[in-house]
């Protein structure tokens, strides 16, 4: 200290730093009935900005306070600047923690409304953390009187070396990033690779990408895998489709009446079962010649792609009891052998059942 420390040193000192918690704790709760506010609003993104604020505003209000009474008391240059120094790096530091957190918070936030599913697109979310703590590093070693420039240019040299020893990584990278920029997947589509893996898409993050199967299991998939890939997108351009049913009946049936009991069974099966698309057409088409049978085409709309199995498994049940009781038959496969005598229809055997021999 220059001086010696007096009562009229230590009064002023005593005010700034009692006004500093003060309003840090009137801030506080201000902002905490903000935040009440905050929370009946349908917008997201005001509660993640007003819980940064409530972090970053008190902390503000007691550095100042704590500077103003630093500034009251008789300290020398040197203790003075250095005390400066210190409440500024701690300022940018939790301004640059909350920028982070309020950033993330806002691209989570969008992401998730776009994509319209439980679930987020975490490498964005990761990529804006990064470079908001990067950038508030860099200021912290300026604000120090550290030149950032060598530290920089060592960056790109090492950035450089780096890129070539994690070629797989940044491939993923951006791969993910080209994937979520293009939209051609979302986190909640479901997807179907060549591959045959198949699945509900999670999250994409700066890696893979991860599916949950119909069996509730998770399947990870590298984002490179996944951008080199033939994939059919079963949620896009839409989240509806058809799906067709093949059957078949004897050639003695009236085939009006057929294709009258039919329409009647998927009208009944799109309005009375979950999942299905109650205004969707009913479709018959009749389209080959068989064997023993005449085969068509039965074709349904569903709400998305998992609904398919429980919407035939319904169709088929109902299908089948209707046929019977109008006397309509579904012919079973049957195959002609020709032996010297003549010739002899046997049933076809499906597969597991032990063979009739026969000379």
């Amino acid at each position: 200290m220059t001086d010696d420390l007096t009562v009229d040193h230590l009064v002023p000192a005593a005010i700034a730093l009692a006004a500093g918690l003060a309003g840090a704790f009137l801030l506080r709760m201000a902002l905490r009935w903000l935040a009440g506010h905050a929370d009946r609003t349908r917008w997201g993104g005001d509660d993640v900005i007003v819980a940064a604020l409530r972090t970053v505003v008190p902390w503000a209000a007691v550095s100042a306070g704590v500077a103003g009474a630093a500034a009251a008391l008789p300290l020398k240059r040197a203790v003075q600047h250095g005390t400066n120094q210190v409440l500024t790096v701690l300022l940018i530091f939790v301004a640059t923690v909350t920028a982070a957190r309020v950033i993330a918070g806002l691209v989570r936030t969008v992401t998730t409304s776009r994509s319209g599913v439980a679930g987020s697109a975490t490498i964005f979310v990761n990529i804006t953390r990064i470079l908001v703590l990067a950038i508030g590093f860099l200021v912290m070693l300026q604000t120090l009187g550290i030149s950032i420039a060598p530290l920089l240019t060592a960056l790109g040299v090492g950035g450089l070396a780096v890129a070539l020893a994690l070629q797989d990584t940044l491939a993923n990278l951006f791969a993910g990033i080209h994937i979520l920029a293009s939209k051609t997947v979302q986190p909640g589509d479901y997807i179907q690779l060549s591959s045959g893996e198949d699945g509900y898409v999670e999250d994409i993050n700066w890696r893979q990408t991860t599916v949950r199967d119909l069996s509730n299991n998770l399947v990870v998939i590298p984002n490179g895998k996944l951008a080199q890939s033939n994939m059919t997108n079963f949620m896009r351009p839409e989240q509806q489709l058809t799906i067709m049913v093949q059957a078949g009946v004897s050639y003695d049936s009236d085939l009006e009446h057929v294709e009258r009991v039919t329409t009647e069974v998927v009208a009944e099966v799109m309005t009375e079962i979950a999942g299905a698309v109650p205004e969707h057409e009913p479709a018959v088409r009749f389209h080959t010649f068989g064997d023993s049978r005449i085969g068509f085409t039965v074709i349904l709309g569903v709400g998305e792609f998992s609904d398919q199995y429980r919407i035939k498994h319904e169709f088929i049940k109902r299908l089948h009891r209707r046929y019977r009781e109008e006397g309509i038959r579904i012919p079973a496969p049957a195959r002609t052998v020709a032996l010297q005598q003549g010739a002899v229809v046997f049933p076809q055997q499906r597969a597991g059942e032990d063979a009739v021999p026969f000379a």
